[in-house]
């Protein structure tokens, strides 16, 4: 299917923003918003976006956006989400940290904790904290995967089997309206569920953007998590589900950073 200018632009508002309104979007062109309904159809019917109440939103797959991608997304939540949880991480511990953008915003956090052990499966933030001579940075083996600089399989796993962390910092693709926390690559879940074994203490880190998307992959529930980090309150019933589960739930001000 050709598609026109206005088309490609609401696909890159899709791909930035992961969602899109019927009515922003009239907003944003000066057009109508049956105009917009229109394009939004024949994106649907082309596979390109799926149709939801009020808008649309990026198909629902088995592929991760492009991780240069994912890094300009959301920078400054992103960034709140990382100070705020920076903030809750003290000196002398032993923490993980894995793949993913947010988790790379808490390490650029901690340049200046004291007496930090770090394990990762992620060379970005290795690479982020080897500037910090107070922290002492370990790397998982596996496999390189060359498209973010993650480290997954059985190697990975094998090697955060061999330690037990006070603090697991963690990111995800998606999260689920029940609270399941989703990822795309099913390496990489089963090193993320090896990670949260090995945790006493769990943080996830995830802007809202992650409540618009879908991944095949389980990882775990918020029930299991101690604490989430975003940038907006939760929907009514997944808040109710974290205060019943005893999940807490910090939500940061972009504005403040």
């Amino acid at each position: 299917m050709a598609i026109s200018f206005r088309q490609n632009e609401i696909l890159d508002i899709a791909r930035r923003e992961g969602r899109v309104t019927v009515e922003g979007l009239a907003a944003h062109f000066g057009v109508t918003q049956q105009t917009i309904r229109r394009d939004l159809g024949e994106l649907g019917d082309a596979g390109r976006l799926e149709r939801v109440h009020g808008g649309a939103m990026l198909p629902s797959g088995t592929t991760n956006i492009g991780y240069e991608d994912r890094r300009a997304l959301h920078e400054q939540e992103k960034a709140a989400i990382a100070a705020v949880c920076a903030e809750e991480i003290p000196e002398d511990i032993s923490v993980f940290l894995n793949l993913g953008t947010s988790t790379e915003a808490v390490a650029r956090r901690l340049i200046h904790h004291r007496n930090l052990l770090v394990v990762t499966n992620n060379i970005n933030v290795a690479n982020i904290l080897a500037v910090n001579p107070d922290c002492q940075v370990i790397v998982t083996g596996g496999t390189l995967r060359r498209s973010d600089g993650g480290l997954v399989g059985d190697l990975a796993s094998q090697t955060i089997m061999q330690f037990k962390f006070d603090l697991a910092v963690v990111g995800c693709s998606a999260i689920d309206l029940d609270g399941d926390i989703l990822d795309f690559d099913i390496q990489e879940v089963n090193v993320s569920k090896s990670i949260l074994r090995q945790a006493r203490k769990t943080f996830l880190v995830a802007d809202h953007s992650k409540f618009q998307r879908s991944a095949p992959g389980r990882i775990a529930s918020l029930s299991e998590i101690d604490s989430f980090f975003t940038d907006t309150p939760l929907e009514p019933g997944l808040d109710a589900l974290c205060r019943e589960w005893g999940t807490r739930v910090v939500v940061a001000d972009a504005e403040l950073v």
